[in-house]
Order: structure tokens, then C-alpha cells, then sequence
């Protein structure tokens, strides 16, 4: 057996959980300190809710039982990951506090940093940029359960960073969250 010449890299991983309405801002942000965090030589993961819906939660639908199971299966592959060091940015809209809470504690019991930031982009301005025309087609009759128009979206009480994207650029944003990431000893 071979030694290693020295010691690997010690990362310290976690996940940040961006919940907010669609068209919020989630991913943008996550997207955007992913950059940096690399740039700076962070190991770095973004799980888009829509992209690990479909690959993970496909059998899924929007009930919500089927939305606790998809944030759960998220919760934990994100969980696995910041395990190993990984800096995990998770963009989801998570619409119920008891799932986030659930996610929250599988962190914990792990040992795993879990940070939780709200994307608190009033539904209106949501409404507006409506980036995969979501608020249109709920206004038109051609879906429905829409978290924020027609599904209820729990707003955390606590967060440990709340971003008001309609008051700043996504840069300032994206600071934010590297500056509670810098913070917690996280970045």
C-alpha cells in the first residue's frame, strides 16, 4: 500500500437552500455564486429543483405529498454531497416550512452545515418577469396549483439570510449569500 505524499485538500461543505416563489431569483443567484465559488476553487454542485425533479421525482406530481417527497430527495442528495465537502447551492421552491424543517434536520443529524436563505421576491415582481411563463398560463386556465397564485407557499420565519431581489442587482445578491457563506466559515 501506498502512502500519499501529503495531506488532501480538507473542503468544508454545506448546502444553501434558496426557497422562494417561481421567477424569485433561485437559480440566477445559485447560478451566479456557483461562478465564483469555482473561480475561487471551491468544490461546487447546483441541484435546480426542476432538473433533479426530473431525473429524481419524475413519477411525481404537485400534491402536497408528492412536493415533501421531491424536497426530501433533494434534502438528501444535497445532504450527501456537502457531506463530502462539497458547497451544495440548492434552488428550490420548497413551498412547505415542515419539509424545509425536514431537510434542516437530516443536515444536523449528519453534522452537515444547512443554511437557508429566502429569495422574498413579492409575487407580483414574480408575475412580471414570469420566466417559464408559469403566471401565464396559471391566468389562463392552463395549469393550476401554481405555489404563490393558486398553492400556498410558506414564507420561512427565520431564514438565515432573507434577499429582497427587487431592490438589488443579482451581484449584490450573490454577494450576500458568498458574505453569509464567509461568515459561517463556509466560503
Amino acid at each position: 500500500m501506498t502512502e500519499p505524499k501529503s495531506e488532501p485538500a480538507v473542503w468544508q461543505g454545506g448546502t444553501v437552500w434558496l426557497t422562494g416563489l417561481p421567477s424569485a431569483g433561485k437559480t440566477t443567484i445559485a447560478r451566479g455564486l456557483a461562478e465564483r465559488l469555482r473561480a475561487d476553487g471551491h468544490r461546487v454542485q447546483v441541484l435546480d429543483g426542476d432538473e433533479v425533479r426530473a431525473a429524481l421525482s419524475a413519477e411525481l406530481g404537485f400534491s402536497k405529498e408528492d412536493r415533501d417527497t421531491n424536497v426530501r430527495r433533494i434534502g438528501y442528495v444535497a445532504g450527501l454531497l456537502a457531506g463530502h465537502g462539497v458547497t451544495v447551492l440548492v434552488p428550490v421552491i420548497a413551498p412547505y416550512a415542515l419539509s424545509r424543517a425536514a431537510v434542516r434536520d437530516l443536515h444536523a443529524a449528519r453534522g452537515v452545515p444547512y443554511l437557508e436563505v429566502h429569495v422574498a421576491t413579492p409575487v407580483e415582481i414574480c408575475a412580471d418577469r414570469d420566466v417559464k411563463s408559469l403566471y401565464a398560463r396559471q391566468a389562463a386556465g392552463e395549469i393550476s396549483g401554481l405555489t404563490g397564485a393558486d398553492d400556498p407557499y410558506e414564507a420561512p420565519i427565520d431564514p438565515d439570510l432573507r434577499i429582497h431581489t427587487q431592490n438589488q442587482t443579482v451581484d449584490e445578491s450573490v454577494q450576500q449569500v458568498r458574505a453569509l457563506l464567509t461568515a459561517r466559515g463556509l466560503s
